[in-house]
């Protein structure tokens, strides 16, 4: 899994640099095509996907200059390739709707699965990333989640269903996957699953949602009116990106 790790790190890496003379916000965020790898990777590596989606990104923004903002987007890509594989197991334990063994889609609820799958991850890595960097000042919320969800789930969609088409048959094969190595997981019983699926997938839509509103002055005559918008902001978003984290830590 360490192997698997540096491995998933220095190909996310290898893709993210080339393209950051293709700016979206310049200095923050860039045309990034290589955010399909996190979630291809976490599919078949588990957790060493996660750990390597957070160092690649960390070592993509060594050519950009790093500060206290990439913190946020360490966290944001760890848990951007942390939850394709936590849902899918919760949601497809033994394969698609269709009874295949991999997240391939061949149906219309094996494509609604993965692509639901894949907004997720990409909302909660865009929660994230733009909470911290809008507490820190450096640019909204509602500017730089939006673009970051765009972003992810564009490339993603396109990307990851062909890449894992192509490598989860390959992989398995060379019994490479995460439950090779780790073993299978313990069944979860009904009650945990469903409260994971729904703490994550609520809080991270409910953390997308609130940041925009709370970011874009919609909440200013709410009762939360005594307080300053940043701190309005951190109330309403913080418990919601918890709630997230928790259910994936459930699954």
């Amino acid at each position: 899994m360490v192997v698997l790790t540096a491995m998933c790190a220095s190909l996310y890496a290898a893709v993210l640099i080339p393209f950051i003379v293709i700016p979206l916000i310049p200095g923050l965020t860039n045309f990034r095509p290589a955010n399909a790898l996190p979630i291809v990777c976490s599919f078949l590596f588990g957790p060493a996907a996660a750990w390597g989606a957070a160092f690649g990104n960390l070592i993509g923004d060594f050519f950009t200059g790093l500060g206290p903002g990439d913190l946020f987007g360490f966290v944001g890509n760890f848990l951007y390739a942390l939850m394709p594989y936590r849902l899918w197991r919760a949601f497809a334990p033994h394969g698609t709707p269709a009874g295949a063994d991999d997240p391939v889609p061949r149906t219309v609820g094996g494509w609604a699965l993965l692509l639901g799958i894949i907004a997720a991850a990409s909302m909660l890595c865009a929660a994230t990333v733009g909470f911290g960097l809008q507490l820190l000042g450096f640019v909204p919320f509602a500017v730089l989640a939006n673009v970051i969800v765009v972003n992810d789930f564009a490339t993603s969609a396109i990307l990851a269903p062909l890449l894992l088409a192509v490598l989860y048959p390959r992989v398995r094969r060379a019994r490479l996957l995460h439950v090779d190595i780790l073993g299978a997981p313990p069944r979860r019983p009904a009650w945990r699953a469903v409260l994971g699926v729904t703490l994550a997938v609520g809080g991270t839509v409910l953390a997308f949602a609130l940041g925009n509103l709370a970011s874009g002055g919609w909440l200013d005559g709410t009762t939360l009116v005594g307080l300053s918008r940043n701190l309005r902001f951190l109330v309403l978003v913080l418990p919601a990106l918890a709630a997230a984290i928790a259910g994936l830590l459930l699954l």
